[in-house]
């Protein structure tokens, strides 16, 4: 196997939702939406963009989609504002009818859609004229450092981990992919830029643990290995990964943003 699966909306949440959050507001904040608009938040995870988005741009409302019904559970459970609702729904074929929103987003989900053409084809269809349509995903080849450290030490040890490694494998993580899939699908004043914010992990156990909640490529490769070669892993990640002073361990993480329009009204 060496595709990403997500069920455990905790175990995300430990593994790469927490840093999700800070790239969400950088996000929401440079769309700059007017408030009182209706938005569809387009693979919603454990709810993390829609927060955010009660929280900065006062919506009117916003809906959540998720092919998980434990993600969707787990956002359920974690925002109460009446402005949200959220269900089960497929990015391929969203269960909203033609130009029902202002704004379409999704965070961290394209790559892991199996036909990412098709479900931006489908943002812009629910998108009234004018709308948006915006998304971000991590950069797996050279900005998500938490991931890197952690592939770079597993080939170290066993060249084949590089199967399982996201940032070797074709995607649309990219600057250029992002573009061509906004601008195919008939999207305007499409425009892709970077948001980097810092990831700071308290200690070594800190950064692990979370790898073992199984969620993910890493943590699912690393299911995979004997209790030694685990070890082994954790020993040489001790030695390679940056400490601060005070025995914080400073990384950082990379996103790429796309955003573009529907045509107006003419």
């Amino acid at each position: 196997m060496t595709h990403a699966t997500f069920a455990d909306g905790d175990a995300y949440e430990a593994y790469v939702g927490r840093w999700s959050r800070p790239v969400a507001q950088a996000f929401v904040r440079r769309l700059g939406a007017p408030a009182g608009r209706e938005w569809l938040d387009v693979g919603c995870g454990t709810g993390a963009l829609t927060e955010t988005v009660l929280a900065m741009a006062d919506p009117a409302r916003v809906t959540g989609v998720d092919t998980s019904a434990a993600f969707v559970d787990v956002a359920r459970a974690r925002i109460s504002d009446g402005r949200a609702a959220f269900q089960v729904g497929d990015a391929l074929l969203l269960p909203l009818p033609e130009q029902s929103v202002d704004v379409a987003v999704s965070g961290l989900v394209l790559n892991f859609v199996p036909d990412p053409a098709q479900a931006v084809a489908e943002i812009a269809r629910v998108l009234r004229q004018g709308g948006v349509a915006a998304a971000y995903v991590w950069d797996y080849a050279e900005g998500m450092a938490m991931m890197r450290h952690f592939w770079d030490a597993a080939a170290a040890l066993d060249p084949a981990s590089a199967a399982w490694d996201e940032g070797r494998r074709p995607s649309v993580c990219s600057p250029d992919a992002l573009r061509a899939l906004w601008t195919d699908a008939g999207l305007t004043a499409v425009a892709v830029e970077s948001v980097q914010v810092p990831t700071v992990f308290a200690d070594l156990d800190d950064y692990w643990e979370p790898f073992l909640g199984g969620q993910g490529s890493a943590p699912g490769y690393l299911r995979g290995l004997s209790d030694d070669h685990r070890m082994a892993l954790h020993g040489l990640l001790r030695s390679r990964l940056p400490a601060a002073p005070d025995g914080t361990i400073p990384l950082a993480a990379r996103a790429w943003s796309v955003r573009g329009r529907t045509s107006p009204t003419p």
